[in-house]
């Protein structure tokens, strides 16, 4: 709203016409600067005011400068000016803790009252002696003060309104304001209270989310050391390639561009990426060997291996009590323990998945499960409910029994029901094949995984975070400018050939944020320096493996040429990569992939 050259017209029907249509101008701004300085000027061009100044609260104890405005001295700071102010605040309370009221402003905050100054070089009541050295050294006059507290719809001052030196329509002289306005200002200054203040409280509530989110991502990112700060550096990685197709002058992206309100879409989805993963059991994405769980059960198993070392040695002596030939059973003997400490080695060994576990390994491990060992105690005594009712799938067998050495029990299972189960028709378009337990702690089972520790189960559990991410965020009540939120963040393990999860999209389903963000998700886990499981790969490999992963149509041709070609890999890696991990890479065999 322009008010800057035309004479104002303060009365009857047409101011109020003016003041409604500035309480709908600002209803509709969103920018916290424009807004205060629409206020302020808005109010002077009401009054003819030739300078204005709006304090808000900061906290409760100061005034703090917002937007300060000078006609005749050619004064603009503060609000949409870019410059400054560097005037120091106005304290509400005085040294003491007593109130302020010497100072008119400080005054009219803390009493929620107009104060009208007609002339301060006459008045009493304040001291301006702070206003009369400004004037000395400017040649100015500061006469009339119009005061207004600024209070928001429970009452409460959040910020002061200062308007100085009325001036005469005819002759632009100074004189004190008119108290006919009076009623417009206090409406205007209502209403510009309760602007400011809903737009405080929506930056509150932005804030308060922001943080709220940022807390999440970084304990999700806590739980684990195996996530480091994944969760962290995803969301930059996304916004860095993303800036980088918004700068496109040429080429598929070229028209690719993202409002403010998509950008904080864009920034929320990638805080959210992982948040799923709270549910996320620590013993499955921590899973360092086959056989653990809350903790490693190889040491049952070592202590079957004892058990059955001490059988030997009992029955050895056994034997030789009752006169048999010594060498013979010593030599025997010796053989059982050389091939019991074997065995567990070979036991061991496998447990560790560091090796491929070939089929005669697999079927070595079942030679030696069939050991049997004797027990002589009960296995439902001191357990929990859970485990309990597993055991009880089974009668329980009458002691002493002998047992094999290594089981695959039917307790051994963990059933999948309930919300663990997911339908064929789900509402969410899920398409994860589900194994059929949900966790299966069969120790041959478990010992026999071919590749790295975990079992299929194990890896539907982990992959399962990005589905309870979509729950999760499809569950929240998203305003309408976050509603693609859950969208961009569950789009980030999907594969353009639609072999991907949880819903296996295709490139034509998935939009150009999520197809980022599944890149940034990628890179940031190949070259992580914080996964206390393996060494920080190099740029130059992990791009590499980035290109097998274009060639399989894992993900998108076009932005992995953008991705390179704009410099962002090398941006990120000087960011967030140890110096080391930094090396020269060949672009030119990844440059013609795209399609």
């Amino acid at each position: 709203m322009d008010t800057s050259t035309t004479e104002p017209d303060n009365t009857g029907a047409s101011a109020y016409r003016r003041l409604i249509d500035l309480g709908i101008a600002l209803s509709a701004e969103r920018n916290h600067a424009r807004l205060m300085e629409l206020i302020l000027l808005e109010a002077k061009a009401f009054t003819n005011a030739d300078g204005g100044t709006l304090y808000l609260k900061n906290g409760e104890e100061e005034l703090s400068f917002q937007i300060v405005r000078n006609d005749t001295l050619n004064i603009a700071m503060g609000g949409t000016t870019g410059k400054e102010i560097n005037f120091p605040p106005v304290k509400l309370f005085n040294e003491a803790g007593s109130p302020n009221m010497n100072n008119v402003a400080s005054c009219a905050a803390i009493t929620g009252e107009v104060i009208d100054i007609a002339d301060a070089y006459t008045s009493n009541e304040f001291d301006f002696s702070g206003t009369k050295r400004f004037d000395s050294s400017t040649g100015y006059r500061s006469q009339s003060f119009l005061t207004v507290p600024l209070k928001n719809h429970e009452g409460y001052v959040i910020g002061v309104m200062q308007l100085i030196n009325a001036k005469d329509p005819k002759t632009n002289e100074m004189i004190a304001f008119d108290r006919d306005v009076l009623p417009l200002i206090d409406a205007l200054a209502s209403q510009a209270a309760v602007s400011i203040d809903n737009q405080m409280l929506l930056e509150a509530q932005k804030q308060l989310l922001d943080a709220f989110i940022e807390l999440m991502a970084g304990a999700i990112d806590a739980k684990s050391p195996y996530t480091g700060g994944h969760c962290q550096r995803v969301p930059e990685l996304t916004k860095m390639l993303t800036r980088a197709a918004c700068d496109s002058k040429e080429g598929l992206y070229q028209d690719f561009d993202l409002t403010e309100a998509e950008w904080y879409e864009l920034h929320i989805a990638g805080w959210l990426h992982d948040c799923g993963k709270v549910t996320t059991p620590e013993y499955v994405v921590d899973k360092a060997t086959k056989l653990e769980t809350i903790y490693d059960r190889i040491h049952e198993v070592r202590m079957r291996f004892e058990v059955l070392k001490r059988d030997a040695e009992i029955n050895y002596l056994k034997a030789r009590l009752a006169s048999g030939d010594d060498a013979t059973l010593k030599a025997t003997f010796d053989a059982e323990i050389a091939a019991l400490n074997e065995e567990f080695a070979f036991v061991g060994e496998c447990n560790v998945g560091g090796e491929f576990m070939a089929p005669e390994k697999v079927e070595r491990l079942k030679q030696i499960a069939q050991r049997t060992w004797t027990r002589t105690l009960s296995d439902r005594i001191g357990i929990s409910y859970d485990e309990k009712k597993r055991k009880e799938r089974e009668p329980e067998v009458a002691l002493p029994v002998v047992v094999p050495l290594l089981q695959d029990r039917a307790d051994h299972i963990v059933i999948r029901e309930g919300h663990d189960l997911v339908p064929p028709d789900n509402k969410w378009g899920f398409k994860m094949k589900v194994p059929e337990h949900k966790f299966n702690l069969g120790e041959v089972y478990n010992l026999s995984i071919g590749r790295g520790t975990l079992t299929e189960e194990d890896r539907y559990k982990i992959n399962d975070h990005i589905v309870q991410t979509i729950i999760m965020l499809e569950a929240l009540p998203f305003p309408r400018h976050l509603r693609r939120v859950p969208e961009y963040a569950g789009g980030h393990h999907e594969k353009l050939d639609g072999t991907g999860y949880p819903r296996r999209l295709t490139k034509d389903q998935m939009s150009i944020p999520a197809r980022i963000m599944a890149i940034a998700d990628i890179f940031e886990a190949l070259t992580a320096a914080d996964r206390p499981y393996k060494a920080p790969k190099k740029l130059s490999e992990s791009i590499k493996i980035m290109g097998f992963m274009v060639k399989d149509q894992h993900i998108d041709p076009d932005l992995f040429k953008l991705f390179l070609e704009s410099g962002v890999y090398r941006q990120y890696a000087e960011r967030f990569l140890l110096p080391d991990q930094i090396d020269e890479v060949d672009l030119k065999p990844y440059l013609g992939q795209a399609a």
